[in-house]
């Protein structure tokens, strides 16, 4: 192994303009982590049942089920460092004013679920630009290295935040930590300002409830982003009672403070980022599914021990491999995803990852809050703990599939169809026929190929698709599939076909004679002509 392969990790910080995003998001994020701890605190102190204090997180992650698509089809098209600076003014203002309500004493705990639910519409809004900003700042050689550097400065947040957060609280009370927090993001912002946008090929912009629909087709006919969802969410539901019941598992259990529970989630952070540090040395000897199932082992085991026993220092010793565990999952399937979409689809295909994780956090934190009252904090830990264990499980039965990272640029190898829409039909449906002559001896390689081509071409905007055979001549086989707009197919033949696809294309015609003929039906709507009266 070389020098260089070594120190790749750090590559991306080389680049001035990933570096300053790094370092703000750094701090927005420690601003994050405080803004958490003092908001569970509160709850704590005004003795709130595990429920409540489970609804801070839900509070914050719900958003995202709101606005996450939406906000994934405007950074598609809109320019993203503009729309990250008008996130980070609207998370100043309701930073600053829940921090001034705080301050005066008038905050509630239903106000403070307000406020969080309102910061979380921010983080929200702004979570598909920035993680398609980062792309347009690293070639895409190093945006495993980017993605995990990204994860390394949440989980140093995660480390430095709680405990900066457990030793100011004392002086400063929880109302100047959200006023720190308000403060983050304007360093944010300053960062952004003084940020040139990179340079992007125009897209071709789409009406943005087909936007969405397109980003939810390539993301349905992707196997390997299904794969990695649901990967993701058999092991984030579980793995997510340590964030949300930390807070009264310190108090209740171990009888900590706020600087204790400060110590607890930096033990974690520490470990994120350690993780976050061997993470592409584990990839190069493991495969992904392995690495996942790895994870959910030592997730599962550490949240066993932490509901049975009721040391601070053994409960603080667990939770570092703990942190390990959790960046090897959170930041690998997130790697992995950038990695594999398309620019074309990336804002919205990774505003619907950002859904299912966070839908995953918002669900299950309520779900542990009435678990925990139910059946107490230390039953609730065994059995998320057994959840994990048996997620690992199934890692055989449901591996990660090959992420292809090669050929994933865009190309353009259809021919021009050479086709000009009259006026009446240039909106209307388009049917592509392909005609295909198969040999006898080829007939099952090529309708197997054409399982892959199928989802081909309707990731890539078709809407529906059907293999025929002729019924004469039994080597006539008859591909058609329709696209909701020529608009939509000259996209396909322009912007959103890749090096994977082309290949895919290759396969099929492995085993044709010659090239497919094709053709291109515009959908008609005949009206019945009214009857003249006699």
């Amino acid at each position: 192994m070389t020098a260089s392969t070594e120190t790749s990790t750090w590559a991306p910080l080389r680049r001035g303009a990933f570096r300053a995003l790094w370092i703000a998001s750094f701090v927005s994020n420690i601003g994050s982590w405080m803004q958490t701890v003092g908001a569970q605190w509160l709850l704590v102190d005004e003795h709130g049942s595990p429920l409540v204090i489970s609804l801070v997180q839900s509070a914050s992650s719900l958003p995202v089920l709101l606005l996450t698509l939406p906000a994934g089809v405007v950074a598609e098209f809109a320019d993203r460092r503009r729309l990250l600076i008008g996130t980070q003014a609207f998370q100043v203002a309701t930073g600053a004013a829940l921090a001034v309500l705080t301050v005066t004493g008038t905050t509630t705990p239903v106000l403070l679920l307000v406020f969080t639910f309102l910061l979380g519409c921010g983080s929200a809004a702004q979570l598909p630009a920035y993680q398609a900003f980062v792309p347009d700042l690293v070639p895409r050689g190093e945006l495993a290295q980017a993605a995990a550097l990204s994860s390394v400065g949440v989980n140093l947040a995660r480390a430095a935040g709680p405990a900066i957060a457990g030793l100011l609280v004392t002086r400063l009370g929880v109302g100047g930590l959200f006023a720190l927090n308000a403060v983050t993001f304007v360093v944010f912002a300053l960062v952004l300002l003084r940020s040139p946008s990179p340079a992007r090929a125009p897209a071709a912009r789409q009406a943005f409830l087909a936007g969405i629909e397109a980003g939810g087709r390539y993301v349905r006919h992707a196997p390997v982003v299904r794969r990695i969802l649901l990967r993701l969410v058999v092991f984030a539901v579980p793995a997510n009672v340590l964030w949300a019941l930390l807070a009264p598992l310190a108090h209740d259990r171990l009888g900590l403070g706020a600087t204790g529970y400060g110590l607890l989630l930096g033990a974690a952070g520490i470990g994120s980022v350690g993780g976050a540090l061997v993470l592409p040395r584990l990839r190069r000897r493991l495969s992904a599914s392995w690495l996942v199932a790895g994870a959910g082992l030592v997730f599962g085991v550490a949240m066993v021990v932490v509901g049975t026993v009721r040391s601070p220092a053994l409960v603080l010793a667990v939770l570092v491999p703990t942190g390990a565990a959790w960046i090897a999952v959170i930041a690998g399937m997130n790697a992995a995803t950038q990695a594999f979409l398309p620019g074309w689809v990336r804002a919205r295909a990774l505003s619907i990852y950002q859904l299912v994780l966070f839908t995953s956090f918002a669900g299950s934190a309520a779900l542990w809050g009435v678990v925990s009252s139910a059946l107490g904090l230390a039953t609730t830990f065994v059995v998320a703990g057994v959840l994990l264990l048996a997620g690992a499980a199934t890692v055989p039965r449901w591996p990660l599939l090959d992420v292809a990272t090669t050929g994933r640029e865009t190309v353009s190898y259809w021919p021009d169809p050479g086709v000009t829409p009259a006026p009446d039909v240039e909106t209307a449906p388009v049917l592509v026929s392909l005609r295909y002559r198969v040999r006898p001896e080829e007939r099952a390689g090529f309708v197997t190929a054409m399982a892959d081509l199928r989802n081909t071409r309707l990731r890539t905007g078709g809407t529906g698709w059907a293999l025929y055979r002729d019924a004469r001549d039994e080597a006539v086989h008859v591909e058609q599939y329709t696209v909701a707009s020529w608009d939509e197919h000259r996209r396909q033949h322009e912007q959103r076909l890749t090096g994977l696809d082309q290949r895919v294309q290759e396969r099929v015609e492995q085993h044709t004679d010659g090239a497919a003929e094709v053709a291109h039906l515009f959908r008609l709507h005949p009206v019945k002509k009214a009857e003249e009266p006699t």
